[in-house]
Order: structure tokens, then sequence, then C-alpha cells
């Protein structure tokens, strides 16, 4: 049976969005989204989903509000289910009781999913909290998109007055409420993208707040909170002070490989600008790492050098005749997350790396008589060739086949220019494929924007390219990166 449900997507943040939520958008067949809702949540949402943009932006409007309710109504009786996102709350000055009347009356079944509503979520993250028992048991929501319509005397004496969609008419507000009786001097702010990493925060006083707020150019979407909580957001915000808050940082990694980068870099306060330079696919012919794991027995040693090469084996491995069972040899991991893709495997890792490159293993395999010993090397298409090269110089039988191809996603010139365009402060670089893909395709990187290289190998292939190396992780994992990144961001603090 189909159902319409509206969702709130919450301030901002997509992380804010309740499991509930979460779990309707990963069964959508259709998902409606608006301006304000963050479009990481369209990735929750099956790829087949439709997701159109209704838009309810106030300079922008991309469908009516009865042309919404229409179009929530079509798709429904179509026996689809719909998710209709709404940022923040739907029944907090989002329209959502029209949209249930509306589905009401055609007979549409409907469920109303609560979200963060933004208030609640600046809350949290300018350090201003609406309640306090030292200033305010009260607090008074209010619409400024009509000035004319509010009885301002009715709510200019409520201790916390948080005022939606008033920007744009700031100055008659600020008037009307100082007209209205309130104090002057009550402390006042401004908050715009709320709980996200670009969030903006403007405080003052009823008096001087729409005067900063336009001078420092702040524009719509925003809300505006007026009481003595706000006096609290100096000791309070928590927000503002994360290691690595201002900063834009872009992330090269392929998209799958991403999200572990994005989440822990979006915790230390950054604003991250994904920008996937590589894409793993798989190989264009798989009859010879088959041929190898028909005849898995015969190896002496096994040796993965990245997680991709871990997954796409499995995979083959899955579609053949072989199992686990028939490995016999040792196995090699280059490094710690290639051992933790092993032994998710419950495949135990007989040899790490200390130093997560070729020349780590080498040196750690040193130790070992590999004459006459057959080993298999299953890996990306286009690789160093110099494990293998150093390997039969040691008197080994080496295999070296293709486990999975890379290439640079079809639009990168295009998704590079946009996120140029938001001049990011730090380029994250996690291969040499990274590089050389991302300089193809876009040239120079933008003017102020520094290179953070997660080891040697990325860095020489950065400085080949002719462009400098400002980081370089001292461990060459994603966390050491992170740790790289963190240091320069306080050294240049």
């Amino acid at each position: 049976m189909s159902k319409v449900y509206l969702v709130g997507a919450g301030p901002g943040d997509p992380e804010l969005i309740t499991v509930k939520g979460r779990r309707l958008l990963a069964h959508a067949d259709v998902v409606v989204y608006d301006h304000l809702a963050s479009l990481e949540l369209l990735k929750l949402a099956p790829p087949s989903a439709e997701r159109i943009y209704v838009g309810k932006k106030k300079a922008l409007k991309a469908a009516t509000q009865e042309e919404i309710c229409a179009l929530l109504i079509e798709r429904a009786a179509r026996g689809l289910n719909v998710v209709r996102l709404k940022g923040g709350d739907p029944c907090i000055f989002g329209r959502g009781g029209e949209e249930a009347e509306a589905l009401a009356d055609a007979e549409i079944a409907f469920e109303i999913v609560p979200g963060v509503t933004t208030p609640l979520g600046l809350a949290a993250t300018t350090g201003v909290p609406l309640t306090h028992r030292d200033h305010t048991s009260i607090v008074t929501f209010v619409t400024g998109h009509d000035v004319s319509a509010i009885d301002w005397h009715a709510v200019a004496a409520a201790p916390t007055l948080v005022i939606f969609m008033g920007l744009s008419n700031i100055n008659e507000i600020t008037a009307a409420l100082i007209a209205a009786g309130r104090a002057a001097d009550t402390p006042a702010m401004s908050v715009r993208w709320a709980t996200r990493p670009d969030q903006e925060v403007i405080t003052g006083t009823l008096a001087t707040l729409a005067v900063l707020t336009q001078n420092a150019g702040m524009k719509p979407p925003a809300t505006i909170v007026v009481g003595g909580v706000v006096s609290l957001r100096e000791k309070l915000n928590w927000f503002d002070r994360l290691p690595l808050h201002g900063q834009r940082i872009v992330v090269t990694r392929a998209r799958e490989q991403a999200d572990s980068l994005t989440q822990t870099l979006r915790q230390l306060g950054a604003e991250v600008i994904e920008l996937p330079a590589i894409e793993i696919r798989p190989a264009a012919d798989y009859s010879a790492l088959d041929r190898a794991i028909s005849q898995i027995s015969r190896y002496d040693w096994l040796i993965f050098t990245s997680v991709n090469g871990v997954r796409f084996f499995l995979q083959r491995l899955d579609a053949g005749a072989t199992d686990l069972r028939a490995i016999r040899g040792r196995i090699c991991a280059i490094g710690p997350a290639t051992r933790e893709a092993l032994q998710q495997l419950h495949l135990k890792v007989d040899l790490m790396a200390e130093e997560y490159v070729a020349e780590g293993l080498l040196e750690k395999l040193a130790d070992y008589q590999l004459t006459g010993s057959h080993v298999l090397i299953a890996r990306a298409a286009v690789a160093r060739d110099l494990l293998p090269v150093e390997l039969a110089k040691r008197g080994a039988h080496v295999d070296v086949v293709e486990a999975y191809c890379t290439a640079a996603p079809d639009n990168l010139a295009t998704a590079a220019a946009d996120a140029w365009a938001r001049r990011p402060h730090w380029i994250t670089f996690t291969s040499s494929s990274t590089v050389k893909n991302l300089v193809a395709a876009a040239g120079p990187l933008p003017t102020g924007a520094r290179t953070v290289s997660i080891g040697p190998i990325t860095s020489a292939t950065l400085r080949s390219c002719g462009l400098p190396v400002d980081v370089e992780a001292s461990v060459y994992t994603v966390g050491g990166l992170v740790d790289g990144l963190l240091l320069a961001s306080i050294i240049k603090t």
C-alpha cells in the first residue's frame, strides 16, 4: 500500500534526521525535497528513487504549494511510496499541516514524521539554550515573513523570542519590538545555516542587530533569537571551538570509500567538499583472477595491497567453485585498513608492513626464504611494479592479476570547477591516481588551497605534477592524514 510520509529533514546537519526518517528514505520510490533539506540525505534513497526538487526558497520558488500537494497526490495515486523531505520539522512553519490536509481530502494515506526544528538545532550549535532557569522558562516562536500579520505587543514581552524567516524584514521587526516595549539593549542574534559547518552567527542587541547583520552581508535563510539567553553564547559556544571549524576541505577519495574520512572531518568541525577524483570499477577481464582462484591452494603467499583488492577478490571467489577453505598460503596486508578487510572475512593476516607502502612489505618479507615459492598479488590494473619485480629477484614465482581498475569520473572537470568556486582551504589526496586524475581534468589547484598527502608515494606524484606538498601524513593511513591536517591547522592558527 502506498503512503506519503511528511518527514522532517532537520535544521541542516544531515546526521540530525531521525532514525525513522533514514529508514523511510531507504525505501522511498519518490523523494520530494525543498531548499532547506540537506542534499546529503538524498544519498539515503535508493538509486532508482525519483528525486524531485520543489524549491520553496523565497527568491526562487520551483513549485507553488498547490503544485506540491498535487504532485504528492499524483505520485501516491500511482501506488508509489513518497517521502516529502522538509527542512526542520514539517509542522513548525513547514506547511506540513497544509500538505496533510490536501492528502486527507484526496483520501491518500499519509504519516507525519517529526524532525529537529531549526531553533532546537541552533540552540545546540550556537551555545544559546532557548530556556535556562536563570533566564527564562518561556519560548515563543514567531514567523517574520509578514511583519504586519504579527501582534508585536503580544509577543514582545516573551523572555525568549525565536523569529523564523525574518531576516529580510529585520529592520521592521527590531523596530516593532522596541516600539512594543522591549528593551533596546536586549541581547539578540541572527543565525544562518544552523548546525552546518558553514553556520553563520551575528550577535548584538535588539538595537544593533539589524545593522550588524546587514554589514556582515548575511542572507536568508536565517533565524533571529531575542532574549537574555543570547548572552550565554560566549561561554557555551563549543561548536566554533572544534579544531577544524571554518576549514573547507576537499576529499578526493572514491565516493564509496569517502565516508569514513568525510565523517571524521565533519566531526572535527570542517566543511567537507566531496570531489571523487577516482572511480573503482570491475576489471575488464577476470579470466586471470578466476584461474588463480581456481588454483588458490598452490600459492604460498597471498598479498593484498588495498581494501579494493580484497573486496573484488572475494567477489570472484564467491562467483566460482572455490571457497576460503582452499587457501593454505600465508596472507600479507599492506596496511591496517587492508588487514581489517581481511579479518572481516575471518582470514588471519600473517604479515603487515610497518610502513604502509610496497617497500614496507618487502622489508617484512626479507626474513623469509622465497626461492621457489608461489605468490599471488591481486591488485589494480595499473599499479607500481616494485613489489612483483623485487619478489621475482628473490626467486619467487609471482602472479600479478587484475582484481579491479580505476578511472577518472566522467564529470570530474565540472565537479572540480564547482568545488574550486567554494574556495577550499585544503585538498586531501589519498593516492597517486587521485592526483593524476584531478590535475588532468581540472588543471591548477585553486589559489590559496593547500595540499595534504597520505604518504610519500602520493607526495612524489604531487611534486611530479608541479604541486607542493604542504602536509604529509607521518602514518600512511586516513587517520594519519587527519592527524597531519590537525597539526598543520593548529600551527597555522
